[in-house]
């Protein structure tokens, strides 16, 4: 590894783009976080038409692999410039071998990104066996290497989204002294351990820790899920680069709007988002059938802006009927009153 990539002295922000630096200096990013399953390049370009104001948008995880293309051609219609067009994306790789890395940030460089995100925060079981996502966290040593071969040599930013580690948040500190030895785009820093899932209180202690700490950019996921979560955030935290926003934003679309004071949701906008994404999806697809389905798991969080919502809730879970569905979503947006903060239930 080069000497200019392993010394971040006290200069700050030796080898990055001062452009970017001041604009982050200037103003607080807000980023969509990767949802699989819900956030793909449809659902991104209806957002960010319906409820603009984000800074940028992630996608959910490509995961490149030594015996596969760089990317998949799956994962390039995701990734395609044409297919994400007036916003700012990032897209995001899940692996933990530098060769596919690599390959797939040579690729994405080719299609004109400027930067990738290295997935060290998915949660799930079928990830982390793989030692992949948090579960690379469990693995130092290998995840070193890791990180050795891949700033010697990418072609393209590389920033890092992590959780604290798999099981003890003590885990976090060897892991920032590691974090702080490249020149990281950005770290985002979403401080729970891998058991903690979604469920448990994120633990800001360590959030403050890497921000105190840490020579690039650091920005916070979890623990925002209403425009109040995000003022109070804010306040607390003013030199965070930005915060990447996940369940509340599916849950309210124009969360950043309200946090900017610029708009918030209303049934009109959120109807014909909801129309829009159906017909756009259906026509993908192929069925709209099997969109009905992918669109129950977008209801799974959009129907917490809705009082009143329990017995629709029931009656959205258990439909496997289009018409049924359709008739239940017509009258949830006639019947019910909407929130202007979602009912998340969050735990800051």
């Amino acid at each position: 590894m080069s000497s200019e990539m392993t010394h971040l002295t006290g200069t700050f922000f030796i080898g990055y783009d001062r452009g970017n630096i001041l604009d982050w200096m200037n103003h607080m990013r807000y980023y969509f976080a990767p949802l699989e399953g819900i956030t793909d390049n449809v659902f991104r370009s209806l957002h960010h038409r319906y409820f603009p104001g984000l800074d940028r948008y992630y996608t959910p995880f490509l995961s490149p692999t030594s015996d596969g293309p760089a990317i998949t051609k799956k994962d390039l219609r995701q990734v395609l410039p044409e297919n994400n067009s007036g916003f700012e994306l990032v897209p995001q790789l899940l692996t933990n071998q530098p060769g596919p890395f690599l390959q797939a940030a040579e690729k994405l460089k080719e299609l004109g990104y400027q930067e990738v995100n290295l997935n060290l925060g998915c949660p799930s079981g079928t990830v982390t066996a793989k030692g992949k996502g948090s579960g690379f966290l469990a693995h130092p040593d290998k995840l070193r290497a890791f990180l050795d071969e891949v700033f010697e040599k990418t072609p393209i930013t590389v920033s890092i989204k992590t959780r604290l580690g798999m099981d003890d948040p003590e885990e976090f500190e060897p892991l920032l002294e590691l974090y702080r030895q490249y020149p990281i785009g950005e770290l985002t820093v979403h401080p729970r351990v891998r058991a903690d899932l979604y469920r448990r209180p994120v633990r800001m202690g360590y959030f403050e820790k890497a921000l105190a700490e840490c020579p690039f950019p650091v920005a916070l996921s979890g623990g925002v899920g209403v425009a109040g979560d995000a003022k109070r955030m804010e306040t607390a935290y003013p030199t965070m680069s930005g915060m990447m926003l996940g369940r509340g934003l599916v849950a309210n679309p124009a969360l950043v709007q309200q946090i900017k004071g610029t708009g918030g949701p209303t049934i009109d906008a959120i109807e014909n988002f909801h129309g829009e994404l159906f017909d756009a999806t259906a026509a993908r697809v192929g069925s709209p059938r099997n969109t009905m389905f992918r669109m129950k798991e977008v209801w799974s969080y959009l129907i917490l802006l809705f009082d009143g919502r329990e017995k629709y809730q029931k009656l959205l879970r258990k439909t496997t009927s289009l018409t049924e569905y359709q008739a239940i979503t017509t009258r949830i947006f006639r019947e019910l009153p909407l929130r202007q903060d979602a009912d998340i239930n969050w735990q800051p």
